[in-house]
């Protein structure tokens, strides 16, 4: 089993990670840490811990970072995720659990703490949390196992703008802390994660062999997910499906050998018009501009991925039996 701390900003495809990582036999999520991006931390702190009561799981979830380290925070993209996340649910159940008294960082480093050695971040929202607690904790890289993040881009256009992803460019200080850091970092990014298409037929397949409200609930956010990316990109439009994002993260986790890597150092943009930009150095060769000596660390980027596998394993994951039946719709 895989000791898994998950830091995240529920969200669609948050959720849908979520799920796959509650689900799959060899990930052990020890807590959650959230953070502001798709929604306010305060949202996604209730949507991670709605999703676990809905799945029947109790995971302690702490509140995390609300706002960026240093730029000015923006407004939570509401037609992309809903307004609440989860594609605006009409009614929620009450959920009797709540969040950790502890911070997202402060979780993360008690956890490390507790399982030196042991523990994986991954981390698919802005990166505060991690940064957070690298200030709590500097000797953090050397007690967690490793880091794994959905967030950036190498050579594919980003999402927020053309050199941009949006987990990066919504804290590019923090990010850049992040992959300055020094622990076993894997970033799986745009390039990769374009590249599966999530079909909401097989969200329905899954919702089917269940027949619980947790599986009904992902069936309807991912149909909301799924009709912006359809109006978005003809080519999704023609699975009507969305892109996996963040459980690219845990299926890298699960089964690293469906993703090929290229090992560089990344820098990430702070300011100006390419801000959030992750930059990786692609050649060994000795550079003018200053901060791409080899002090700074290396980083694994995800540059291939074997997509039609990854939903294979995405849907015999979430078909398993893993939900709690006492928590099954009536």
């Amino acid at each position: 089993m895989r000791k898994v701390i998950y830091d995240t900003d529920p969200g669609v495809d948050d959720a849908m990670a979520l799920y796959y990582a509650l689900a799959h036999p060899g990930i052990d999520v020890l807590g959650i840490s959230t953070t502001f991006g798709n929604v306010s931390v305060d949202q996604a702190t209730h949507n991670a811990l709605y999703l676990c009561a809905l799945a029947g799981r109790s995971v302690p979830v702490a509140r995390g970072i609300a706002a960026p380290l240093q730029r000015p925070p923006g407004a939570p993209p509401a037609h992309i995720h809903g307004a609440d996340g989860l594609g605006n649910l009409s009614v929620r159940a009450a959920v009797a659990q709540t969040a950790d008294a502890r911070s997202g960082a402060q979780l993360i480093v008690d956890t490390a703490r507790a399982h030196p050695g042991e523990v994986t971040v991954v981390a698919v929202g802005p990166l505060g949390n991690l940064a957070t607690a690298l200030e709590l904790e500097p000797a953090l890289p050397s007690l967690l196992r490793e880091v794994i993040l959905m967030g950036g881009t190498v050579l594919e256009p980003g999402n927020v703008s053309p050199v941009a992803e949006a987990n990066i460019w919504n804290d590019p200080h923090a990010a850049d802390r992040v992959f300055t850091a020094g622990w076993k970092l894997t970033m799986v990014g745009l390039d990769v994660t374009h590249r599966v298409i999530v079909p909401v037929q097989l969200i329905q397949r899954v919702a089917q062999a269940h027949r619980h409200r947790a599986t009904d609930t992902l069936l309807h956010a991912v149909r909301f997910y799924a009709s912006f990316y359809s109006d978005l990109y003809p080519h999704v439009a023609a699975v009507h499906g969305c892109f996996g994002h963040d459980v690219l993260a845990f299926m890298y986790l699960s089964n690293p050998e469906l993703f090929t890597l290229q090992v560089g150092r990344v820098r990430v943009a702070t300011e100006g018009l390419a801000i959030g930009q992750t930059m990786l150095r692609r050649r060994a060769i000795a550079y003018s501009q200053a901060g791409w000596d080899d002090e700074v660390p290396e980083t694994q980027v995800c540059m291939q991925v074997q997509h039609e596998a990854c939903l294979a394993l995405l849907e015999n994951t979430l078909t398993r039996p893993w939900l709690d039946a006492a928590a099954a719709k009536d």
